[in-house]
């Protein structure tokens, strides 16, 4: 059963029918370079916090909310964290405090939009403890591949390719703004 469930967490945040939560991922390590693997490891960590919160607590039925309003709220988590690079690289500074606290409070939403999958899962368990440790370590997993893969891309094209820092965070920040854009235009919250 636990295998079961780990798996099932990774293949859902590698799943690119939800690209919006890789893209999340992707926007929100952007401003990094690879040499700041700590400051990622710490932003990571956020995330996945809120999003464990979330999880566990609309899991055990504490937490509900309309599954509309969280698929819009996704797509807006990746427009303000985009928007937030790209106005940040502008003033040549990035307030990585504020960057921890964006990424563990969009965790929150993102837990929110794993969730309706994760009990959509569960059936008729009896416990949801074990299914849930699982399950999210599996996200985790999937979600260091997904960082790891953007800070592979990152050294890349800043360090072979010479591409300068600023132009990698504008380009990826807005392609990512782009999508998110589409996606807000396409959820049906009314």
């Amino acid at each position: 059963m636990f295998s079961t469930y780990l798996e099932l967490g990774f293949d859902h945040i590698l799943d690119f029918k939800g690209y919006d939560h890789i893209l999340f991922v992707i926007v929100l390590c952007a401003v990094y370079k690879v040499s700041e693997w700590k400051k990622i490891l710490i932003l990571v960590t956020a995330f996945t916090i809120g999003h464990s919160i979330t999880l566990a607590m609309s899991a055990l039925n504490v937490v509900s909310f309309n599954a509309k309003i969280i698929e819009f709220l996704i797509p807006l988590t990746i427009l303000i964290t985009a928007l937030y690079n790209v106005v940040e690289t502008k003033k040549n500074h990035l307030n990585v405090n504020a960057n921890y606290l964006m990424a563990l409070f969009f965790g929150f939403i993102h837990g929110l939009g794993f969730s309706n999958y994760f009990k959509a899962l569960l059936g008729q368990e009896e416990s949801v403890v074990m299914p849930l440790l699982a399950f999210n370590l599996g996200v985790e997993l999937g979600q260091l591949i997904i960082v790891a893969l953007t800070m592979i891309a990152a050294y890349i094209f800043m360090n072979i390719l010479k591409v300068k820092q600023r132009e990698w965070i504008l380009f990826v920040s807005g392609a990512a703004a782009g999508v998110a854009y589409i996606l807000l235009m396409e959820a049906k919250i009314w």
